[in-house]
C-alpha cells in the first residue's frame, strides 16, 4: 500500500466518496487520522485498491462535524467571492447583526476561517448563496461531477415563442460548448422558472440573450433540497442539522 503499487491514491478515493476534499484528505493522512482496511495510513501519495475500506478516525469526524455551512440571502451589489471593482464580498454579511432571528446555533468568529462560496451568484442577482468550510459540501455543489439542481426565478422583458422556450430547455451553446438540458417554463406572464444542473458565468442572462430576452431580475430560490424560504434579504443562517442538499 504505497505510491509504487497499483491502485488509486487514498486521498483521491476519499474525495470521490465524499469523505472530505483532497486537501483535507492529505491533512488527515499526515495526522494519522485515516485507516485503510483497518491500517493507519500516514504517507502522502499512498495508494490502495479502488474498493478498499477507508475510514476516518473519530477525531477527524468530530472536526468535520464542527465545520460551518452558511445559507445567505445575497442582495444585489455584493460579489460571491473576492472583492472586485469596489464591491464587497457577500461573506462580509456573515456577522451577528445579520443572523436570522431564531437560528439555533450562534455566531462564533471561528466560522469565518476558511469560509468560502460553494458556487457563484452574479453581482446583479439575488437569492440563495452557500458559504462553507466543508470540502465535502463544496465538492457536492460545485465539483465537476455535481448533479445538484439550482432553481431560479427570472424576470424578463421581450417576446419568447415556443421555439425559443424549447431552445432554453435544450439546444443552446455557450463558449462553444453545448449546455446541459435545463428545465425552463413560464412562472407567470413576465417571469420564468429555470432549473439548471450547471453554473457557467452569467449563464441564465446569456441564455436569455440568445433567444431575444433581457433579464431584469434574477433570484436563486433553491439548491438541491435546500430552499431560500423565508430567509430575509441580507441575512444568513446555519445549514440545519437535518438539511441535506
Amino acid at each position: 500500500m504505497n505510491d509504487t503499487q497499483p491502485g488509486e491514491r487514498v486521498s483521491k478515493l476519499m474525495a470521490q466518496r465524499g469523505l472530505c476534499s483532497r486537501r483535507e484528505a492529505d491533512a488527515f493522512i499526515e495526522q494519522g487520522l485515516v485507516f485503510v482496511n483497518g491500517r493507519k495510513v500516514t504517507q502522502l501519495g499512498t495508494r490502495c485498491a479502488p474498493d478498499a475500506k477507508i475510514e476516518l478516525a473519530s477525531r477527524a469526524q468530530n472536526r468535520q462535524a464542527q465545520l460551518a455551512t452558511i445559507l445567505l440571502h445575497k442582495p444585489v451589489g455584493y460579489v460571491s467571492g473576492q472583492a472586485e471593482d469596489g464591491h464587497q464580498p457577500a461573506v462580509v454579511l456573515v456577522q451577528p447583526a445579520h443572523q436570522m432571528t431564531g437560528d439555533i446555533r450562534r455566531f462564533q468568529p471561528a466560522i469565518l476561517k476558511g469560509l468560502a462560496p460553494a458556487g457563484r451568484l452574479d453581482i446583479d442577482s439575488t437569492g440563495l448563496l452557500v458559504l462553507t468550510q466543508d470540502g465535502r459540501i463544496a465538492r457536492q455543489l460545485i465539483g465537476a461531477d455535481s448533479v445538484i439542481e439550482k432553481e431560479y426565478l427570472v424576470r424578463v422583458e421581450g417576446t419568447l415563442d415556443a421555439r425559443g422556450l424549447a431552445l432554453l430547455n435544450h439546444g443552446l451553446s455557450l463558449d462553444g460548448k453545448p449546455l446541459k438540458r435545463a428545465q425552463v417554463r413560464w412562472q407567470n406572464e413576465d417571469q420564468l422558472q429555470f432549473i439548471l444542473k450547471e453554473g457557467k458565468k452569467r449563464q441564465i442572462r446569456r441564455m436569455c440573450e440568445l433567444v431575444g430576452l433581457r433579464v431584469t431580475g434574477l433570484k436563486r430560490v433553491r439548491i438541491g433540497r435546500v430552499r431560500l424560504g423565508d430567509l430575509p434579504l441580507g441575512q444568513w443562517r446555519f445549514l440545519g442539522a437535518d438539511e441535506r442538499f
